[in-house]
């Protein structure tokens, strides 16, 4: 990645995620007040997910399951831990998601925190996906040929949007996204964040 392409790259983020937040700043007011209606505190939910050059950083995220999602799954329910770690870290109608969670969801609303991640410097605009460290590994040995695209993953930021995320494809599973992934980050340009970018929106609205 050139020295060019990065400060625009930089700049490119900046502008749109300080764009964004003014843009949406009745959100920042009523997200969190339905949220707390609904189910309480906290608010937000944060995650230890791996950045650049493979250093952990807190991934932040309105908070759509149970207060105690975590806890539930990796400590109260171990047949709902099997199914997440079967299906690609992934569950299809997962009971810990609140129905406002699903409607914030299905909008990607609940992802809007991370627009700070990207002010951080954390994550880009555009990106790879922000994995779980144990993701990573857990699923690196269960598809050894998606080594090599996790080593390509962690030479750039992750993003808050990316290729696959735009392509269409509603379940993604980890070997092919991880591929699209590395893709991303060899052939990485402002063009090409711009026409995922511009991809986004629609991306967002077919989910709904």
């Amino acid at each position: 990645m050139t020295t060019s392409y990065q400060a625009q790259k930089r700049a490119l983020d900046l502008l749109v995620a300080l764009g964004l937040i003014v843009l949406f700043l009745p959100f920042w007011i009523i997200v969190p007040l339905l949220i707390y209606f609904d189910s309480g505190l906290p608010i937000l939910f944060r995650h230890k997910r791996v950045g650049l050059q493979g250093k952990d950083f807190y991934l932040y995220k309105f908070r759509s399951m149970v207060p105690n999602a975590d806890q539930i799954l990796h400590y109260q329910n171990k047949e709902l831990l099997a199914k997440f770690k079967k299906s690609d870290w992934k569950i299809k109608n997962d009971p810990r998601i609140t129905p406002l969670g699903k409607f914030l969801r299905s909008l990607t609303i609940d992802e809007f925190p991370q627009l700070y991640n990207v002010l951080k410097g954390e994550m880009s605009m555009v990106g790879p996906r922000a994995y779980v460290r144990e993701e990573l590994e857990e699923q690196t040995e269960r598809y050894p040929e998606t080594k090599p695209y996790v080593k390509d993953i962690i030479s750039v930021k992750p993003g808050i949007t990316g290729p696959w995320q735009t392509s269409g494809r509603n379940e993604v599973p980890f070997r092919v996204r991880t591929k699209m992934d590395s893709e991303y980050s060899k052939k990485q340009s402002i063009q090409y964040d711009l026409l995922i970018l511009f991809k986004t929106p629609q991306a967002m609205i077919s989910k709904w």
